[in-house]
């Protein structure tokens, strides 16, 4: 090697050191390194969402570090169990800000552990990013520190409200939600919508993330007239209902939001207690059989990983990390909050793999997108029977 150019390398080194210099003081970021961290249910009554999501951020990651990682330093993902419980949210929320240090909180799973973990992030300058939620709370009110990239249950079930509304004339609209933030948030669009297009909410039942006994709700609904109920459940508290109204000889359509658009909510259920059921989703579902050549491969990489099929919840995360970390990418060698910020609100029109509606935003625009479609069981596996839909 010739010395001009030995000293030219040398140079160039030294430049980079002093450009990259001011970030390595910023949280989760050194030379070679940017810390990201996540809590998720990997254990509870959502663990079936929570563990699909870690694989998803996790799969995302890897191959990024195989290919050389982002601006020449690679990324470092820490997973902690929230247990889909608010207080163990906060314990595992607080270590990955104060002990881990976190540069940002990626696809964190769940409006409640979201809420408690939120206002922990905001006060140390974190950004909470793309969370698994589709409560208006992650992206209202506006704060620079946050982006969501689900469409909202409220949006999600408006839409589902006008769409059997309009093409399949239902009048008398039924409700059962789970008693929490999440299902709040699910009745309050199903309730807007009907008072919006003058049909009738004729009944509406709540229970607990625990109740394994529906009977009483099913009874008193059926007993409304009801021709449409509307779910806001995730797994067990979709499948139970919808097979003890089965069960009961009662045919009403169901429909639940995106968090019961799941794997689990046909393969644990009894075979075929939820044929039929109706779901609103962000994304095609992964079957390899009919899945376009690039999500073939996804679906063959997945499985080589992780040794098992590939769900919903794991491409959605897949998506979140591959859109987060284009940011990253544009947001340059010299990392900070406000170059990453200026890097989310850069992103328009983006696109993933599996044909989800397109994610825009801006300095005022948190959310990415309001759009939805919806699918159905049939046959055992999930079907998707419409467009991209709004209210």
């Amino acid at each position: 090697m010739k010395p001009g150019t030995i000293f030219g390398l040398v140079l160039g080194a030294a430049g980079l050191a002093v450009a990259a210099g001011p970030a390595f003081a910023v949280q989760g970021v050194t030379a070679n390194e940017i810390v990201l961290g996540t809590h998720q249910p990997l254990s509870g009554p959502a663990s079936a969402w929570g563990l699909s999501v870690a694989n998803g951020l996790r799969m995302r990651v890897e191959e990024i570090n195989e290919a050389g990682g982002i601006n020449g330093r690679k990324i470092r993902l820490v997973v902690e169990d929230n247990q889909y419980i608010p207080a163990k949210a906060a314990q595992v929320g607080n270590k990955l800000l104060k002990r881990d240090k976190v540069f940002a909180i990626v696809g964190a799973l769940g409006t409640p552990p979201n809420m408690v973990v939120m206002p922990l992030a905001f006060k140390r300058g974190v950004p909470n990013v793309f969370p698994f939620s589709g409560g208006r709370q992650m992206y209202e009110p506006f704060n620079r520190l946050k982006f969501s990239f689900v469409t909202p249950y409220y949006d999600q079930m408006r839409a589902a409200v006008k769409y059997f509304a309009e093409t399949k004339g239902k009048k008398n609209i039924c409700a059962m939600y789970v008693d929490s933030d999440y299902g709040r948030e699910v009745f309050e669009g199903v309730r807007a919508q009907v008072e919006a297009m003058g049909l009738k909410l004729v009944a509406t039942t709540t229970h607990k993330p625990t109740t394994k006994d529906f009977g009483a709700q099913i009874t008193k609904l059926r007993a409304a007239g009801c021709d449409l109920v509307t779910l806001g459940s995730i797994v067990a508290d979709t499948i139970i209902p919808v097979a003890t109204a089965r069960k009961l000889g009662w045919g009403v359509d169901f429909v639940v939001s995106a968090a019961g658009f799941t794997t689990e909510t046909i393969t644990a259920a009894p075979k075929g207690a939820t044929e039929g059921l109706y779901a609103m989703g962000q994304f095609e579902f992964p079957y390899e059989d009919t899945a376009k050549p690039v999500v073939r491969a996804w679906i063959q990489r997945y499985r080589e990983k992780f040794g098992k099929e590939p769900t919903i919840q794991a491409a959605g995360a897949y998506s979140a990390m591959d859109m987060f970390t284009y940011a990253l990418q544009k947001a340059g060698r010299k990392l900070t909050v406000d170059s990453l910020i200026e890097a989310l609100e850069g992103i328009k029109g983006w696109r993933d793999i599996f044909d989800g509606p397109i994610q825009s935003f801006g300095p005022k625009k948190r959310l990415g997108t309001r759009q939805t479609s919806l699918y159905q069981v049939k046959d055992g596996r999930w079907v998707r029977i419409s467009g991209f839909l709004t209210y």
